[in-house]
Parts: C-alpha cells; sequence; structure tokens
C-alpha cells in the first residue's frame, strides 16, 4: 500500500525491516518485555550518531539533542507495539549560528536518523535558499515552493537564511507568499516532511517575530555556537587526515597563530575558514615542491611547512 502526500505525491512504505506485509509493525503482548539496546541497534541509531561524532568536533550540547530525538522517536516505536499510543512529535526545526558551525552536516543526519526509526520514508536532505522558493513575478512563488516541497517530500527541507523569505520593506515581495505555503505544509503535511530552518541568531529572532505562525511550528530551536582555537586546530587535523597530508611542529604553531588572528577578523567561518586555509597550504605546498626541489620523498610530499601558510599570516585574508 502507498500512501498520497503533500500534492498527491506517492509515499513509499515503511521499512519493511520494521513492518509487517500490510506496513503495520508487528504488535507485542502486554505482558512482553523488549530488549532496548537489540532495538537501538537494529534502528542503527548508533551508527548515525558515530557517524555525527567522527564529522563534527565539539558541539556537545547539539549532538545531546539529536540523541534525545533518536530515543524520544525509538521509545515511541516501541510504545505503539504495545498499543500505548502518543500523539506524532513536532519535529520542525530551527537551527541558528554563524556559518561552518556544522548545520548543514547535522541536517543531513537528522534526516538519516529520521528514517532509520521510521518517522520519514526517504530521510534525503534537500537545501534550498530564498531563490529556489521565491518567483520574481506574479503566479511564479507557488509552483517554485511546490515544486521543492514535492522533492522534499519524505525526506528534510534544509532552508538557508530562512529570514531572506520575509522582506517587510517591499510590498510587492513573493516571499510571503511561499511562507504561507510552507505553514500549510509544516502543519498538515508534518507525518512527511521536516522543515529546518537555519541562518544567524539575531536575523532569525527577527524573522519568528515577523511571521509568529512559523515559529509556533517550530519545536526544536537550537545553536550551534562558533568553536573555539583548539576545537578548530581538531578539525584542520581531521580534514588533513582525510587528505593524507600533516602538519610539521612548526607548522602547527605557525597555523595556530593564523587562526588565532583569524578569528577576530571579518568573514571568519569556522571550519569553512579552515578548510579555506588548508586548501590554499595545499596549494603553496605544491609550488615549494617544485621551486625548492628536484627529488623528494613520501614525507615531502605529506607534510606541511610553516611556508605553506604564507609569509604574513596577520594579514591573511581567505
Amino acid at each position: 500500500m502507498r500512501r498520497r502526500g503533500a500534492f498527491g505525491m506517492a509515499q513509499p512504505d515503511r521499512d519493511p525491516e520494521w513492518s509487517t506485509e500490510d506496513g503495520q509493525e508487528e504488535a507485542l503482548p502486554a505482558d512482553a518485555t523488549v530488549d532496548l539496546a537489540a532495538e537501538r541497534k537494529a534502528a542503527g541509531i548508533d551508527e548515525v550518531l558515530a557517524s555525527v561524532d567522527r564529522e563534527l568536533v565539539g558541539l556537545a550540547a547539539v549532538k545531546t539533542r539529536i540523541r534525545e530525538i533518536a530515543a524520544l522517536l525509538l521509545v515511541d516505536r516501541l510504545r505503539e507495539r504495545f498499543g500505548v499510543s502518543s500523539s506524532r512529535p513536532n519535529l520542525h526545526m530551527c537551527f541558528t549560528g554563524n556559518p561552518g558551525t556544522g548545520k548543514t552536516t547535522v541536517a543531513m543526519r537528522m534526516g538519516e536518523l529520521l528514517h532509520r526509526v521510521g518517522y520519514l520514508e526517504q530521510g534525503h536532505l534537500v537545501s534550498v535558499t530564498r531563490d529556489d522558493l521565491v518567483g520574481q513575478y506574479v503566479g511564479h512563488t507557488a509552483p517554485k515552493t511546490k515544486e521543492v516541497l514535492k522533492r522534499a517530500m519524505g525526506g528534510v527541507l534544509f532552508i538557508d537564511e530562512a529570514y531572506y523569505l520575509y522582506r517587510a520593506e517591499n510590498e510587492r515581495d513573493y516571499g510571503q507568499e511561499a511562507i504561507e505555503i510552507l505553514l500549510q505544509v509544516m502543519e498538515n503535511q508534518r507525518d512527511d516532511l521536516v522543515v529546518i530552518l537555519a541562518g544567524y541568531t539575531d536575523r532569525m529572532d527577527g524573522f519568528f517575530t515577523s511571521n509568529p505562525g512559523m515559529s509556533s511550528r517550530i519545536a526544536h530551536h537550537i545553536d550551534f555556537p562558533d568553536y573555539h582555537l583548539d576545537e578548530l586546530v581538531k578539525i584542520a587535523h581531521l580534514m588533513l587526515r582525510q587528505e593524507r597530508y600533516q602538519l610539521s611542529c612548526d607548522a602547527e604553531e605557525t597555523f595556530r597563530a593564523h587562526l588565532q588572528h583569524r578569528m577576530h577578523q571579518p568573514r571568519f567561518a569556522n571550519a569553512r575558514s579552515v578548510r579555506n586555509a588548508m586548501e590554499r597550504a595545499r596549494l603553496r605546498h605544491a609550488s615549494r615542491l617544485l621551486d625548492e626541489t628536484n627529488l623528494c620523498d613520501r614525507e615531502d610530499l605529506t607534510r606541511l611547512e610553516p611556508a605553506d601558510f604564507g609569509g604574513n599570516l596577520t594579514g591573511a585574508q581567505e
């Protein structure tokens, strides 16, 4: 059996691993017991949580909230099998914080997690901005917004810089039409879709003040703090291991000094700035090898030195 989702979209049945032939999970007698560890393993929750820990440094409060949501959904699922009904939790979310703090990565893993526990049919992520939702003339916005919603059904719709949907200073702006369609779907189709809004904290606060209907539909407000210096260095080492590079002792000191300076400059973007710095260092490293030597060994090819992070670090920009 296939359900009909928003705008007439056919939705696939629940994961057969958890379902009987008619799409319903097998009911349990009142005196039965369940092995929570086994249920958790079968759902694959630990795999998702482990991937979050591997991919993201720090963010303890964010990771705690993810674990809490996973626990709630697994327990609700088991309660249903005992015939104990509960209302379906609202999982629309708002992620606030500066660029490069892991919001998109967490949104991806959240979709995967919600699929594993049966809350979402597919769990894929559709990431959009205002330009994907709002048209430029009368009659253009509704089709654009509905098309995005169709692609996102069964998964997570991630709207970055969501505050740009609302432009009070422009009476002819069509962003409000997109908001109204989103509100309708967030209320009536929340079994089929989780919407995550993201952006700077202060601007999202202003957006919710201007759109109280949107604020009331957001159940989870999760803040992503900026990374500390030591966390940024850990992120750098994760990136370097993935690319099979390492820092010499002198290069690590140089890089820390570079980061400490950049953290207080405009346009610093946390992990994104770290990645940009690593990419520039790789470029300089390759150029240095070709300019300075004819013979090199494996260590030369994989070790970054202070010179690879530029000569005038205090003036470095992205």
